[in-house]
């Protein structure tokens, strides 16, 4: 598999099933066609209208497409998308509000490198908008990297993260969405013990394998079935020549597409047959849900092949973080040395892809934080893109995180500092940070 004639077979299946999608689509559509009164042809173009939108989403980078929101005033605010730090492998951007003074809350929201882009949280930027100011983690697709830029791997993950977070400075709320949450751990801990007055205030932790083994799914199975060796042969492939990253050796997003859908093969195949048919009658929509959806869900990128290979091996096979035994640089990573950031966990009752059990397990790794630091919440019926996404975010976990922000940003922490002096001056002993009075924020 490690040669670039692999890597171009596969998107030249790619590109000859939109091309297929694009013919049917106009054979279907010739109006000699319309003598025929036969549904055959109506059909035939709503498969290729559905077939050649769904192959040209592969390789196709999702825009932002977040321009405006709606002010206090109730007047329209122009939104731009800036990018602060510029780095080969990922850059972070940040959503500028124009007219708008800086909010209190800082928030750097994490997104996932697994495959997709980080316009999978758009929704997230979206909805969080409005009330802070907010940062993104932006990843490249490793294709377009060329070689001569050298490896990413989880520790260059983690410095990245690290780097990131010393840009922001300490009044930062760090949110990491499932893939990047074990490292977002990582780098806290990092700047613990290398620069501590660079860490953020909070860290809240979605959905994210912080103990694959905490509870079994379908991706943790995976990773203890296959070895190493196998992923190396048989998943790994060079870019081809069409590409800046030619020769780079990567982890398609074709592939990873292919496991996705396989996961819930049923569902995504109803679903095209159903949008095919809402086609023909001519009732779909460039932006109705079905296109919404999959114009996302199909984009997909590559991932460099050390970052993925070293996932699955210390992440997962190794379990290095759950055991407190992550290295970066030759220098052990100490979770225990986190002692002044508060951490949330966030799980969904339904989450297929990190199961309850596997993202709480971050609290007790924390030896070094007080209980009144650390909280959790469980949002029961949820699935793993509703917690960060879906309805149950914006509903019940969205505002559950903000005030988990609020009790715990950096003007709180100053305030409570300076009531806890002046307390000690009197003769009153430093009273202990109360946890959070909400119910749903079960603290530990």
């Amino acid at each position: 598999m490690r040669y670039m004639a692999t890597y171009d077979l596969m998107e030249t299946m790619r590109n000859t099933n939109q091309w297929l999608g694009a013919t049917a689509s106009a054979i279907g559509r010739i109006p000699s066609t319309g003598l025929i009164p036969h549904p055959m042809f109506g059909m035939m173009a709503a498969w290729g209208d559905v077939t050649e939108r769904s192959f040209a989403r592969m390789t196709t980078k999702p825009d932002w497409g977040i321009h405006s929101m709606l002010g206090l005033d109730g007047r329209d605010q122009v939104v731009t998308v800036n990018v602060e730090l510029k780095r080969p492998f990922g850059d972070l951007i940040r959503f500028d509000v124009s007219n708008r003074p800086p909010r209190t809350r800082r928030i750097l929201l994490v997104a996932p490198m697994s495959g997709h882009y980080a316009t999978l949280v758009r929704s997230t930027v979206v909805s969080l908008l409005p009330d802070a100011d907010v940062w993104v983690t932006d990843w490249h697709n490793a294709r377009d990297i060329p070689v001569s830029q050298g490896k990413f791997d989880v520790e260059d993950y983690t410095r990245y993260l690290a780097d990131f977070m010393r840009h922001m400075g300490p009044d930062t709320h760090v949110i990491a969405v499932c893939q990047p949450a074990p490292l977002a751990l990582a780098a806290t801990a990092l700047l613990a013990e290398e620069d501590p007055d660079a860490q953020p205030s909070s860290l809240t932790l979605i959905g994210g394998p912080i103990d694959p083994d905490a509870a079994d799914t379908d991706v943790t199975d995976f990773g203890r079935r296959v070895t190493m060796g196998q992923l190396e042969k048989f998943v790994i492939q060079r870019v081809g020549f069409n590409h800046a990253g030619a020769g780079r050796m990567v982890y398609p997003g074709l592939l990873q597409l292919t496991s996705f859908i396989s996961m819930n093969l049923e569902t995504h195949v109803q679903a095209f047959v159903d949008q095919i048919m809402r086609t023909a009658q001519g009732q779909a929509g460039d932006f109705d849900r079905h296109n919404k959806f999959y114009d996302e869900y199909l984009a997909v990128m590559d991932m460099p092949a050390e970052f993925y290979l070293s996932t699955v091996e210390r992440v997962f096979k190794r379990g290095e973080i759950a055991k407190n035994e992550f290295v970066v640089d030759g220098k052990p990573v100490d979770l225990g040395k986190i002692t002044t950031v508060a951490v949330k966990t966030v799980e969904g009752e339904k989450d297929d892809i990190s199961a309850p059990g596997q993202c709480v397990a971050a609290l007790d790794l924390l030896t070094g934080l007080p209980d009144s630091k650390k909280a959790r919440h469980l949002e029961p019926g949820a699935g793993h893109y509703g917690i960060f996404a879906g309805k149950s975010w914006r509903n019940n976990i969205r505002p559950l995180v903000l005030d988990f922000i609020d009790a715990n940003s950096f003007e709180t922490a100053q305030t409570t500092r300076a009531l806890a002096q002046r307390k000690s001056v009197r003769g009153t002993p430093e009273a202990p940070v109360a946890p959070e009075a909400d119910d749903a924020h079960t603290a530990v």
